[in-house]
């Protein structure tokens, strides 16, 4: 019964007496404090998150994701000792900064308004802060929805209500420009612009067959991303869809013009054709980009199908 346990059994018996628990691994190691957290947060606030992809963290996570998860838990496991003295207003302050930057507007403003109650440092940006905030979270609720615009209607006045709701998001946004300038808001109001032409030319896409010249106010739309949003760190994703674009409708030609009839036309789809594989190619040619491999796998996959179309109308 004395097997070669022995010596294991010591050894755990001696950590378990010197409270010697294994150190977690820092990666899973909570926060020390709320100073580190809101300093890692000060840090990357005025990031140019418009034309650069997030921060991330030493865990790999969305820095801004992250931190907001760090206040919480430090809230939760330090919330009687955070609550004394100058951290009153950090805490909700921080989580403001983080919240704007998840797109929660609605949240930030409540987080700002809770911080803007102190009196101290931070009570002015905090409601500033707060306004901007409200105007963000109400402006990201107009414009049109696909479940509201695909209702019975009358057809003629669809794409009217569509950009009548869409312009007036881009009013108000335009409007806060000019509380927004010098400050880390700039950037913010580069990305909601991008994200409400991405909404409206992703509505088009999916209305293009109800609409008149649906297809051609599609394609519209998403060059107008492309040549609108060039310095995006999204640039590539505009270039994706377009070039999804030309295929879908390089497809959908093939599928009522069979390349065997009368019907086809080679010009017209050697158009699209051209169109797809160029914007394909420009952005698989891009080294260091990760929409390169996408991009290669789709133009293969698009050109393997004009092979066959080739095949279906020349083969005897």
């Amino acid at each position: 019964m004395r097997g070669g346990g022995g010596p294991v059994l010591l050894a755990t018996a001696m950590l378990a007496c010197a409270g010697g628990a294994p150190e977690p691994s820092p990666l899973n190691r909570p926060s020390e404090s709320l100073l580190e957290v809101a300093s890692v947060l000060r840090r990357h606030i005025p990031d140019d998150t418009y034309r650069h992809p997030p921060a991330r963290d030493f865990t790999g996570r969305n820095v801004y994701r992250a931190s907001l998860l760090r206040l919480e838990n430090l809230e939760r496991a330090r919330g009687g000792a955070l609550r004394a003295g100058t951290w009153d207003e950090v805490i909700p302050f921080s989580k403001g900064r983080a919240l704007e930057r998840l797109r929660a507007y609605d949240l930030a403003a409540a987080a700002y308004l809770n911080a803007a109650r102190f009196e101290g440092a931070l009570q002015q940006q905090a409601r500033r802060a707060a306004a901007l905030c409200s105007a963000l979270a109400e402006a990201v609720t107009i414009g049109p929805k696909l479940d509201d615009a695909s209702r019975p209607a009358d057809v003629a006045t669809l794409e009217e209500r569509i950009t009548r709701g869409f312009d007036a998001r881009a009013a108000l946004l335009a409007a806060l420009e000019q509380d927004a300038e010098g400050l880390h808001y700039a950037t913010i109001l580069l990305e909601e612009h991008e994200h409400l032409d991405i909404e409206r030319a992703g509505l088009l896409l999916d209305l293009r067959r109800v609409l008149p010249n649906g297809d051609i106010r599609a394609l519209a739309a998403l060059q107008r991303n492309v040549t609108r949003h060039r310095e995006s760190k999204n640039a590539n994703r505009h270039l994706l869809a377009l070039a999804d674009l030309y295929g879908e409708l390089a497809r959908e030609y093939v599928e009522e013009n069979p390349p065997e009839s009368l019907r086809f036309d080679p010009a017209h789809f050697g158009e699209l054709v051209e169109s797809g594989v160029r914007i394909y190619e420009s952005v698989s040619n891009q080294d260091g980009a990760t929409e390169k491999l996408e991009a290669a796998r789709r133009l293969e996959a698009f050109l393997a199908f004009t092979l066959r179309v080739d095949r279906d109308r020349f083969s005897p």
